[in-house]
């Protein structure tokens, strides 16, 4: 049977997005496969990232498509036929009628166990920075479904991190991303796109 295909949506370096090449590689992800990388920016080194993997890289640029972006990305999206659509480290907050338009075919990581640290203006260092503030024992990442509240889909997977004496921001967005992010959104992709194949099957 073929396998889900994959959209992958991103912003910057692509270290997630290595992370399901990876996954898709060593077959942890053999339900699903990566057919697009779209990024919302030009000359972000996560499209290298794709060409280096055989991958079709698609720009939609945000700034220049202004009120058009969206339809420009389920443009894409539907060229290549995405079955599912994974959020790695993408930047923009998605409008409700793009994410209507797929229920339960995005899946996103954030860097923190939601419901602690999510939301509007949870992002990136920030979300660190909230959690060292805090002075949280323990964090981690989840892995959830992209509803029209921010951060506010089903959760698929979560992973616990430990916060160390001394963390920075910087230190334990690393961590975070190595011993769960990388870990579980592979996972969670493999998770979604073997229900989709099933369902088609049936």
């Amino acid at each position: 049977m073929e396998k889900t295909k994959i959209a992958v949506l991103v912003s910057g370096g692509g270290t997630n997005l290595q992370a399901l090449i990876d996954a898709q590689n060593s077959g942890i992800i053999k339900s699903g496969e990566i057919v697009a990388v779209i990024s919302n920016k030009p000359d972000v080194y996560a499209l290298t990232r794709a060409e280096n993997a055989g991958i079709k890289g698609y720009v939609a640029n945000k700034k220049q498509l202004g009120a058009g972006f969206e339809n420009e990305l389920v443009r894409i999206l539907t060229e290549v036929k995405a079955e599912i659509i994974i959020l790695a480290g993408f930047m923009c907050i998605l409008s409700e009628n793009f994410t209507k338009r797929y229920p339960n075919r995005i899946i996103n990581v954030h860097p923190a166990l939601i419901p602690s640290f999510c939301g509007e203006g949870f992002y990136g260092l920030h979300v660190h920075e909230a959690a060292l503030k805090k002075g949280v024992k323990v964090t981690g990442a989840t892995v959830h479904f992209v509803n029209e509240i921010c951060d506010g889909g089903e959760i698929i997977a979560q992973k616990a991190v430990e916060v160390l004496e001394g963390d920075t921001p910087e230190t334990l967005q690393r961590r975070v991303m190595e011993q769960a992010e990388w870990i579980i959104l592979p996972l969670a992709a493999e998770k979604v796109s073997a229900q989709i194949m099933k369902q088609k099957g049936e």
